[in-house]
Order: C-alpha cells, then sequence, then structure tokens
C-alpha cells in the first residue's frame, strides 16, 4: 500500500479525524499562546490549524459557511488560502458574467 493510499485510509478512519481535529484546535491554541511574542510565528500556526479543522471538523465547516455569508470577502480570501474547488467554479462563473 503507498503512503497516499495510507494517509487517506488514516484521515478516513474516525480516530484519524478526531486526532487530525485535536491537531488543528492544538495548533490554533499554540497560535494564540505565542501571539503576543515578536515575529510572525501566530500567522503560520493558526493558518494550519484553522485548515485542519476546516476539512476535519463538521461543525467548523458550519460555522464557516455562516461566517462567509456574513462576511463573503473574507471567506473568499480563505478559500483561496483553502484551494476550495468549489471556490475556483465561483470564479469562472463571476469571470463568465463580466464577460457577458
Amino acid at each position: 500500500m503507498s503512503l497516499g493510499n495510507r494517509w487517506r485510509a488514516f484521515e478516513r478512519s474516525p480516530i484519524g479525524r478526531n486526532l487530525l481535529v485535536a491537531a488543528g484546535i492544538l495548533l490554533c491554541v499554540v497560535a494564540v499562546i505565542i501571539g503576543p511574542l515578536p515575529g510572525p510565528g501566530f500567522i503560520p500556526l493558526f493558518a494550519a490549524g484553522l485548515t485542519l479543522l476546516l476539512r476535519y471538523a463538521k461543525w467548523s465547516k458550519r460555522l464557516y459557511v455562516r461566517l462567509k455569508r456574513r462576511w463573503p470577502k473574507h471567506g473568499a480570501f480563505a478559500d483561496k488560502g483553502l484551494r476550495r474547488a468549489s471556490a475556483k467554479r465561483r470564479a469562472k462563473l463571476v469571470a463568465a458574467r463580466k464577460a457577458d
């Protein structure tokens, strides 16, 4: 079994998902703790934690959608960072509408 197949099996298993969600929460908490320190350490840690949460926790996806509807510009920025396929489809639709 290749490494990619093993990773997909891990992330689909309930234990693997829970571990990835816990890692995301841990990264977000650590980012907030080290935020006051000099340097940009907060940004990559928080982004990595948020990415893990949005990929593997259903409650965070629902919260994200709610926040994205309220503040669409910030949601578009997060979509770009997460490289979401739905964001790419919406961007193509908007570009097509502007071209017409």
